[in-house]
């Protein structure tokens, strides 16, 4: 039990560190304005249409940090600090999000299999955690009754995320080389910003993989507690 809550708590220490890590190299490169001049938005619309890619929209959305590319309305949605400014920050996150719309034109596997799973975990995240606790508090660290079957379903339910935070590492990491093999390519940014570009989405992948650890440590944990106290 001790050394699970030193692992959860050096995951959580790690995590912060990270994003404590990724919110100043984005501000440090978001100082590092392009020679081009082009603007966040310019750059994801000139990605697109260097791959052949007429129907999605870059938009702006509120927020920092808030970017994300939309599969369902094909849209590519940049945060406020990213859409108009002219930097290496903005330039690596609008090509990331253009790498994801890259990723669902050609049926990238990765993004397809996320895709899939995305109605389930969106509804047993959530409630996943309750129904194993509410297992257990019926009597499943017994092995005995309904309670035991209840906290399974739970576990499975969990498993679901893990799963998918798993997933998302391939996505997330093919869609960072995706952007800064077009912005090398295209010539698109200088030696310069292409290192703080680059710098930029190694911190941001790093989030991904901390979140992935820290959903299999809590599935580990949980898993020990319902099957662990069987005979």
């Amino acid at each position: 039990m001790m050394t699970y809550y030193i692992l959860i708590g050096g995951i959580a220490l790690i995590s912060w560190l990270v994003s404590s890590r990724l919110k100043s190299k984005f501000k440090k490169y978001s100082k590092v304005h392009l020679r081009n001049g082009m603007s966040g938005a310019e750059i994801a619309q000139k990605m697109l249409d260097d791959h052949g890619i007429r129907d999605v929209k870059v938009i702006s959305t509120a927020g920092m940090l808030t970017d994300h590319y939309n599969p369902k309305n094909k849209t590519v949605n940049l945060s406020e600090g990213v859409y108009s400014q002219r930097n290496a920050s903005a330039a690596a996150v609008a090509a990331h999000e253009v790498g994801h719309a890259v990723q669902h034109a050609q049926a990238y596997e990765w993004l397809t299999m996320r895709s899939k799973l995305v109605p389930i975990v969106s509804v047993t995240s959530s409630m996943s955690t309750w129904v194993v606790f509410g297992g257990l508090m019926l009597g499943a660290a017994a092995g005995v009754g309904f309670g035991f079957y209840i906290a399974v379903a739970g576990l499975i339910m969990m498993g679901f995320a893990t799963i998918f935070s798993f997933i998302t590492l391939p996505v997330e990491y093919d869609a960072s080389n995706r952007a800064l093999a077009w912005l090398k390519q295209k010539n698109v940014v200088s030696q310069e910003e292409y290192a703080g570009a680059e710098d930029a989405l190694k911190w941001a992948a790093r989030t991904y993989l901390v979140a992935a650890l820290g959903a299999l440590a809590s599935l580990a944990y949980w898993a020990f507690q319902i099957f662990g106290g069987r005979d």
